[in-house]
């Protein structure tokens, strides 16, 4: 069962450490296991996928706010706004 996508990344991350607390503990009998196990594994796909998508961000917007604070224009920027032209920040 995949995680709810409304849960934030915090709230996720409480709830798989709920659930390793569990299988520490031995809380969870026979019944329980493969259910918290798939439910777990799900959840470590979903925070990896939500982490790979914030670094490819990142990525993208680090040289974007290296060029707007050093006054240079990223390649492929040249001649698409006038000088008087206030440039946006978000797209």
């Amino acid at each position: 069962m995949p995680p709810d996508e409304t849960l934030s990344y915090a709230e996720a991350s409480r709830e798989l450490d709920e659930i390793v607390a569990a299988f520490e503990d031995g809380d969870l009998d026979v019944d329980q296991l493969v259910e918290r196990l798939e439910r777990a594994t799900a959840i470590v796909d979903e925070l990896d996928r939500r982490l790979r998508r914030t670094r490819a961000q990142v990525e993208e917007l680090v040289p974007r706010l290296e060029a707007a604070g050093s006054g240079r224009e990223e390649p492929g920027d040249e001649g698409d706004e006038t000088p008087d032209e206030p440039q946006r920040l978000i797209p």
